[in-house]
């Protein structure tokens, strides 16, 4: 790595998607923070994405880091950051976009509450939250919050932190070689917690995102929901929180299972029920 030559670096794992890389960096050419480059870790086997970064002169730095045959975002990210030169870092998905002032706002943010960390929540383009649960109110993050306070895409690091930590863990999150399919931002949240830095959640600091469908999942929702729930269930257990918070995160979508079995949502009773078997089966790590 060079020198530190930039306030943030837009660190983006990608596999796959050409359109939706496109947007995200059509919506970062119009950010009102303009110290900040952009680091591509290009995971496809192919060429695919040669005319989207190189045909225009991009307003920011653009670094290409093609490694073809690697899986994993959470790999990707932490080729990523160690090429990247930004003081904080944040870790887009290849998928999401933001407001002109998106960068702007995770600055003022750091300097006004000094954490190591700043965390925002997805939304859509009104604004309203989706793709999880989130805290309504801007609070520093701790153990009993930290599920309810963070996605991944939306983590601001400062540098020092992901080199005291070595990063993110590469056997979980989304295309690991585990059953552990997500839940690495709340994993090095954890470990940073335990570490002794300060985490910050403010939901006025938000990021677009299409939301997914789990009133009427395909095929492969249930699948991703199954996955990304077993690593919610293995990080909790890695991470020593008791039977109690097993239980409750269990039985939330398991009474959701009832719930839409009376009245008769047959897609949402295997969306749920995937959701609570995930949980079960990351917590026992029977998989």
């Amino acid at each position: 790595m060079g020198a530190t030559t930039f306030a943030f670096s837009v660190v983006v794992s990608t596999l796959g998607r050409t359109q939706e890389l496109s947007r995200l960096l059509e919506s970062l050419e119009q950010q009102s923070l303009k110290d900040f480059e952009v680091v591509i870790v290009d995971q496809n086997d192919d060429d695919r994405l040669c005319d989207i970064l190189s045909p225009r002169p991009w307003s920011f730095t653009l670094t290409h880091v093609h490694t073809p045959h690697q899986r994993g975002v959470s790999r990707g990210r932490n080729v990523g950051w160690r090429r990247a030169r930004g003081r904080v870092m944040v870790f887009a998905d290849d998928d999401c976009w933001c407001a002109p002032w998106f960068l702007a706002k995770a600055d003022t943010l750091l300097k006004a509450t000094g954490a190591d960390i700043v965390t925002g929540r997805a939304a859509d383009e009104t604004g309203r939250s989706i793709n999880a649960r989130f805290e309504t109110t801007a609070q520093s993050i701790d153990r009993k919050n930290v599920w309810t306070t963070s996605i991944e895409w939306m983590i601001f690091f400062r540098r020092g932190v992901l080199e005291a930590l070595g990063g993110f863990d590469a056997t979980i999150g989304p295309g690991a070689d585990t059953p552990w399919q997500a839940s690495e931002g709340q994993e090095i949240i954890l470990r940073a917690l335990s570490a002794g830095f300060h985490c910050y959640f403010d939901p006025s600091l938000y990021g677009f995102h299409a939301e997914l469908n789990v009133r009427s999942p395909d095929a492969a929702m249930l699948h991703k929901a199954r996955g990304y729930s077993r690593g919610m269930g293995f990080v909790m257990r890695r991470h020593g929180f008791g039977l109690a918070t097993a239980i409750y995160w269990i039985t939330r979508p398991s009474i959701a299972v009832v719930i839409h079995t009376i009245l008769g949502n047959g897609s949402r009773v295997l969306y749920y029920l995937n959701v609570a078997r995930g949980r079960l089966e990351g917590w026992c790590q029977t998989v």
